[in-house]
């Protein structure tokens, strides 16, 4: 790490209190230090990750006999804590199975997509479908490859361009909204369900497996990475507040999060408008933008924004602003450019899992306030990016989509980082 400073700065006799405001400690400030609990697994943590982690849960857990509020913590879910994509796993069975139902307009699905792509699924999906009942996507290949191709490449079969229009690439994602517009008029409860029977089957499948959808290849397994089942466990029992924040639909992650003994009120997903008790095409908003067709998700500033509404209870366009330390989590992880605000939030330990993502990992390696950390994917870890991140020229994504400098706290640009922690 860069100038290799202590991770956690020795403050002059200071106590954190639970949000990662510093007090100043007293002889009669706090309870006395209790044991605090301790993390087991070893194998998978890079260099000295695992006692930095230990040593921030010791000073910051309500163990440690600190006053104030419950400490948060906040993890993103696909491939923070797993390995690979619950809502591709969901998405994929839903095909596999004809689970998807067909809209009455598929221009209707997402505001953003273009008339090149409604045609080319009204022609790959046909008209004979009733809306509101199940495509025969087991079966029908082209209708199958069609959904795919405009999901995965934002693009038709045919190539021609998915998703038009303006969007706060800080906020959204077209083809993310998309996904969840997929599971429209289905119960919550069916989706949670559907994302179970997911689960049970990439499970079961050894890592490495490959599932056929359509024609299209995708991964056909998850793993619960044990590191990070330890980690939460550990946060948890030491008096952390600890929260899921997922760039996925919610119902989908309430099937998954229970393995790391996360219940469902402290799941934050993509909430579609829910009507007559089924899920619609709509999607909640979070500050200062309503519930309208997905300006808004979890996603990137997305993310402080419903952490701020949904755990600290944040309200209008303040729930955009970084706030104060007392209303911040301590700890956040995360694997890419959709959680680099929330992870940058934290004001003890960020954790960035790498996906060679240009911006987390660029904040990471410079780790402006000695408190990153930097580990390889714990299965399958990518290797090493041999050109620099480039940090200083286009590393940062402006709302209009083109790429920036990326700059500290402090205004100065971080300067291109290379890439040194890998599988």
């Amino acid at each position: 790490m860069r100038n290799k400073r202590r991770w956690l700065a020795a403050g002059a006799a200071l106590a954190v209190a639970g949000g990662g405001v510093a007090v100043a400690q007293t002889a009669t400030a706090s309870p006395a230090p209790q044991h605090c609990p301790t993390l087991h697994v070893s194998k998978g943590w890079y260099g000295e990750n695992r006692a930095k982690l230990q040593k921030m849960i010791d000073e910051r857990g309500s163990c440690s006999g600190s006053d104030g509020a419950r400490p948060v913590a906040t993890f993103d879910w696909d491939n923070t804590v797993i390995k690979n994509d619950v809502s591709d796993a969901t998405l994929a069975w839903m095909l596999r199975h004809d689970k998807v139902l067909r809209p009455a307009s598929w221009k209707a699905t997402n505001k953003w997509m273009t008339d090149d792509a409604a045609a080319a699924l009204t022609k790959a999906c046909g008209t004979s479908v009733p809306a509101g009942h199940p495509l025969p996507t087991s079966t029908d290949t082209g209708c199958t490859d069609e959904i795919l191709d405009i999901y995965e490449d934002e693009k038709t079969s045919g190539g021609k361009t998915a998703f038009a229009g303006e969007w706060n690439h800080r906020r959204t994602v077209p083809s993310y909204v998309w996904i969840t517009q997929l599971f429209a008029g289905h119960k919550p409860a069916t989706l949670t369900a559907y994302a179970k029977q997911a689960r049970a089957e990439n499970l079961k499948a050894p890592i490495g497996t490959e599932q056929t959808v359509g024609t299209h290849k995708m991964a056909g397994y998850i793993r619960y990475y044990v590191q990070q089942q330890d980690l939460i466990r550990t946060l948890k029992e030491a008096g952390f507040n600890v929260y899921i924040v997922s760039a996925s639909a919610e119902p989908i992650v309430r099937a998954w999060a229970p393995g790391v003994g996360i219940n469902n009120d402290h799941v934050i997903g993509i909430r579609n408008v829910v009507t007559d008790g089924k899920l619609t095409t709509g999607v909640e908003g979070c500050g200062d933008v309503k519930d309208t067709n997905g300006e808004v998700l979890t996603y990137m500033d997305g993310k402080r924004c419903w952490i701020n509404k949904a755990i600290y209870g944040v309200k209008g366009a303040d729930a955009w602003k970084q706030q104060d330390k007392a209303h911040r989590p301590a700890f956040a992880a995360g694997d890419a450019e959709t959680d680099v605000t929330f992870v940058g939030d934290a004001t003890a330990g960020h954790l960035a899992i790498n996906r060679n993502k240009t911006e987390l990992m660029c904040r990471a390696y410079d780790n402006s306030d000695d408190r990153w950390l930097i580990n390889p994917m714990f299965i399958e870890p990518k290797k090493q990016k041999t050109d620099p991140y480039p940090c200083s020229t286009e590393g940062y994504v402006l709302p209009d989509g083109t790429l920036a400098p990326i700059h500290r706290p402090d205004g100065s640009v971080i300067p291109d980082q290379q890439d040194t922690i890998h599988g």
